[in-house]
């Protein structure tokens, strides 16, 4: 009914919303009769401001359309790899007409990022995605809106993110032998949970984890996240945060934790901030300082737009990773795909390398809580382990923004760099046409395929013997 109630009313108010947008722009004008009036910039700023604190959020593009390479413009093409009924895999291939660059770009790390389902857009982490570009072949996760997924295709529970998460890391493996995992937030959970299963059934796992900010053991240094979840029973949360999508969705009648309820506990944490933020954009509306108000209107265009999640996923991640801390208590059964059901054992992790990254002001996921992620993982040798933590950071700082493109990612790329130890494949859609080229790519197609194989098990070999 309260989801029902808040379609109703935000249908209501939608004719208010583009009223005021309307007379934004009259009163902004200075060439209309309105524009004329000595009140008219504070009139049009109050306006403005009334438009976007009632306007319906749509889901944002990425837009990275160019990135610049040492100096060299590279173009940018997003693509959809893989569809799911709750997902998409999304490549960013570049494209370069300058050799070097070519050259260059074909040879660098696969990294597949694994974005949070928990309230937001994939395009959350666009800087993420975007500083990535320059020195790998990127793919992320993009998450769907549950209300848009028809009940037709199914319930979505947390086996089924760790499965499709296998399944993104096979697709990579097979185009480049294999690959970098990168999981920010909420995902480091069910990405560990994928990579363990995948190397206890003995396949080849990612050549490094990086686990930024997420919740591995929640019961460290808990934040007001956590104890929502801990002080509240199992039962609340199903009687009270979950509703049924309303019928004028292409999900109608699926059982959803929905966005605006989402989005209301984000505001919730820090309503001063946000209060703040809204009294500087009229300010700075006032003034004209254009950069200031574009600058407001992209972060809230990003944070404002909020997705639903469906019920079964929402349910079990409150109970498996904030209630019964399933993970690192070595109590966690996940079904494949196939209904076999396997338990979660993350010390069968042999020969990825593993990095945690932490913020040292997240209000999220607090202190310790993705470091713990190494007390679990005892099979990867220490000569594989690395922790960071970003001074000053808070919980978006570590994958977005100056402190992440000047300090985080400094020390990311370098970690997946050293661990960097089988060659991506080349492609022969980006090999100029010529007829080295051509010779090179008989050559490739007339290798053993079982190089990428070969090439895995020495790591494997140097990484035992380093163990010793």
């Amino acid at each position: 009914m309260l989801y029902k109630l808040y379609e109703s009313q935000r249908t209501l108010m939608e004719p208010f919303t583009d009223l005021a947008q309307a007379a934004a722009k009259v009163y902004g004008n200075p060439q209309s009769l309105a524009g004329k009036n000595p009140f008219a910039q504070r009139i049009s700023a109050g306006y403005d401001l009334m438009h976007r604190l009632g306007k319906d959020y749509i889901k944002p593009e990425f837009g990275l359309r160019t990135i610049d390479v040492d100096g060299v413009e590279v173009a940018i093409h997003e693509r959809i790899e893989l569809t799911k009924p709750f997902c998409e895999l999304r490549r960013f291939k570049r494209f370069s007409d300058d050799t070097a660059t070519l050259g260059k770009i074909k040879g660098q790390p696969a990294v597949l990022i694994v974005a949070p389902l928990s309230g937001h857009y994939a395009t959350l982490l666009r800087d993420t995605v975007k500083t990535m570009l320059k020195d790998h072949k990127v793919y992320i996760t993009d998450w769907k809106n549950a209300r848009l997924v028809p009940l037709s295709e199914g319930e979505f529970h947390l086996d089924d993110y760790v499965n499709y998460v296998q399944e993104f890391i096979r697709h990579l493996q097979k185009k480049y032998g294999n690959c970098h995992v990168m999981s920010v937030c909420q995902p480091t959970v069910p990405v560990l949970a994928a990579v363990s299963l995948m190397a206890s059934r003995g396949e080849l796992t990612p050549l490094s984890m990086t686990m930024m900010g997420g919740p591995i053991d929640a019961r460290k240094s808990p934040t007001s996240v956590n104890n929502l979840a801990t002080t509240k029973s199992h039962s609340w949360f199903e009687n009270n945060v979950i509703y049924r999508v309303p019928d004028n969705f292409p999900g109608a009648g699926r059982r959803v934790y929905p966005g605006f309820l989402q989005h209301t506990g984000f505001v919730a944490m820090n309503p001063s901030n946000h209060a703040n933020s809204h009294y500087d954009y009229f300010k700075d509306l006032i003034k004209g300082d254009d950069a200031s108000t574009e600058a407001h209107r992209k972060f809230y265009d990003e944070y404002n737009a909020v997705l639903d999640m469906d019920a079964d996923y929402y349910l079990e991640t409150i109970r498996v990773v904030f209630q019964d801390f399933s993970l690192v208590s070595g109590t966690w059964d996940v079904k494949s795909v196939d209904g076999k059901i396997e338990r979660v054992r993350p010390a069968d992790i042999k020969t990825t390398a593993l990095m945690s990254v932490e913020g040292e002001l997240d209000d999220i996921s607090g202190s310790g809580q993705t470091q713990a992620v190494h007390e679990i993982c005892t099979g990867v040798p220490k000569p594989l382990q690395k922790h960071f933590e970003a001074k000053g950071a808070g919980h978006y700082g570590i994958f977005s923004g100056k402190r992440w493109r000047e300090l985080v990612y400094q020390q990311v790329k370098a970690f997946i760099s050293a661990h960097n130890t089988v060659e991506a494949k080349a492609e022969a859609a980006q090999t100029p046409v010529t007829k080295v080229a051509v010779e090179k790519l008989a050559k490739v197609a007339a290798a053993p395929v079982n190089t990428a194989q070969a090439a895995t098990k020495t790591v494997a070999t140097k990484r035992a013997v380093s163990k010793k």
